[in-house]
């Protein structure tokens, strides 16, 4: 059965990842965590997907596994 994708909110994307607001938009600024979408007027949602595929890739990087 093929992964369900769904957005997330930042609340969400925090306690997943465990980093805070401030870091998580830093990271984005610096093209180190994926990027938001907007989803209309001033709600922000993330994939989940993209995050987890992200903390996979840091994980890796963490045991200087081969990405």
């Amino acid at each position: 059965m093929d992964k369900v994708n769904r957005f997330m909110r930042l609340p969400e994307v925090i306690n997943q990842v465990g980093l805070s607001r401030s870091q998580i938009y830093k990271l984005i600024a610096q093209n180190a965590f994926p990027k938001q979408i907007k989803a209309g007027g001033r709600v922000a949602v993330w994939v989940l997907d993209e995050v987890d595929d992200w903390m996979l890739k840091e994980i890796k990087n963490a045991r200087n596994e081969e990405v």
